[in-house]
């Protein structure tokens, strides 16, 4: 971009040095051209006043016609070289200072007009939003390309799998993709399939009905549709404990307010699946519903931050603290520091009635365990009050982010300080 930009700045000087060097050289040939041909009349009227002067010496013409023939010479000279009534012509050595001249100036300009063009681009040039703007511009594209690239892969192996319908990993991998690219629809159709290909294991029956289940929660941004329900139902009758549907039954209690409800479902995660990756945001969400009842969540001693994670402390605007009902979800997210957006690595579920608080992030709230928070470097956190109770931003959610990557440590440090300071429109 740079070399780019600094080649087209110097044919723009030379473009500028030609509109100011070209009218002398111009002027300079018209101006000798005049001369030449002022001289040429000079000299034949000169001529022809020495013929004339000879003409009378001889007695050859007579006085009247003598001074008559040399008025209208003068005249017609008059006409012809309107600078004769000076009585001077310019010197040689006139036109070589005014040529002099000229090649001054086209020297000064060849240095001064590109001396001045840089230092005054360097005062007032934009040079570096232009380079962020390409910078912006390019990875927005990346990730265009990246998202363009994933859904020809996904349709290809969709393709496949309708080719060869057993093959189970297939489907699962097909399910999760469609989830990551928030295609709910095809993501729940998908994971039916699974179900559908899997033989003689109920459990493994169970869970990819639950995630089915999952998917079509999310397509009804979170509300129990007998499709959900039904779903719900096909994967408890396989395992009563599935623990998706377990924790979609937990959330869905938890928005109606049925916190005891909600405390059964997630309190029955913990006790079937206590490696769950997830299982974290799970004992948060149990210590929020015993808040709602006003009662204090057992101790726990499993929940006690262990391993690297980053330590958050979120807080919320001045200018917004009187427009946020407390039982308003509070989402705090971390991502990896590298790219922008992508599915987060963990993610802690909170209220605004909690506000400020500090918050641990580390493996306890993993969104996969492919993907653990304690095996990324740095992350970027970020904080959302979502009105619908929802992870997914919406218009009139509050947001909030940390400018710079946060470190991942072994050891809980000094909380950095993260401010809830955006209102989103759209």
């Amino acid at each position: 971009m740079t070399q780019t930009f600094w080649l087209t700045a110097a044919v723009m000087i030379v473009l500028a040095l030609a509109f100011i060097i070209a009218p002398l050289f111009f002027h300079r040939s018209g101006r000798r051209a005049e001369l030449d041909l002022r001289n040429q009349n000079l000299m034949a009227y000169r001529s022809r006043m020495s013929e004339l002067d000879r003409e009378y010496e001889s007695g050859a013409m007579d006085e009247d016609s003598y001074r008559q023939l040399k008025e209208e010479l003068a005249g017609s000279m008059l006409d012809d070289v309107p600078d004769a009534d000076r009585g001077m012509l310019e010197s040689p050595a006139q036109v070589n200072k005014g040529g002099k001249s000229s090649v001054a100036v086209v020297l000064a300009s060849l240095v001064i007009i590109p001396a001045a063009a840089v230092f005054l681009y360097q005062q007032w040039g934009a040079l570096d939003d232009v380079e962020q703007f390409r910078s912006m511009q390019e990875m927005m594209a990346a990730d265009g390309d990246r998202l363009g690239q994933m859904q020809k892969l996904t349709a290809q192996l969709r393709e496949r799998l309708e080719e060869n319908p057993d093959n189970t990993e297939g489907w699962a991998m097909l399910g999760r993709t469609y989830m990551r690219l928030e295609q709910y629809s095809d993501a729940a159709w998908a994971f039916e399939r699974l179900a559908g290909s899997i033989d003689d294991d109920d459990n493994g029956k169970a869970v990819a009905w639950g995630l089915s289940a999952q998917a079509q929660f999310f397509l009804s941004q979170g509300g129990m549709t007998p499709q959900v329900t039904e779903t719900i139902e096909k994967a408890r009758a396989l395992n009563p404990d599935e623990v998706n549907s377990l924790g979609l039954l937990g959330i869905y209690a938890f928005s109606q307010e049925d916190y005891e409800g909600a405390i059964r479902y997630w309190e029955r995660i913990v006790d079937v699946a206590p490696d769950h990756p997830q299982i974290g945001s799970i004992r948060q969400g149990i210590e929020q519903a015993y808040q709602r009842l006003g009662r204090e969540a057992p101790a726990d001693d499993a929940a006690v931050a262990s391993g690297p994670g980053v330590t958050v402390r979120v807080e919320i605007a001045e200018s917004f603290r009187n427009e946020v009902p407390d039982d308003t979800t509070l989402f705090v997210f971390a991502r990896r520091a590298e790219g922008q957006g992508g599915p987060p690595l963990a993610v802690a579920r909170l209220t605004a009635g909690q506000l400020p608080t500090d918050v641990r992030l580390d493996d306890r709230f993993n969104m996969s365990p492919d993907s653990k928070l304690s095996d990324a470097g740095e992350v970027r956190v970020q904080a959302r009050l979502s009105r619908s109770g929802t992870a997914r931003p919406q218009a009139g959610d509050w947001e909030g982010e940390l400018d710079q990557p946060v470190a991942v440590t072994g050891n809980e440090a000094d909380p950095v300080t993260l401010v809830i300071d955006t209102r989103l429109v759209q």
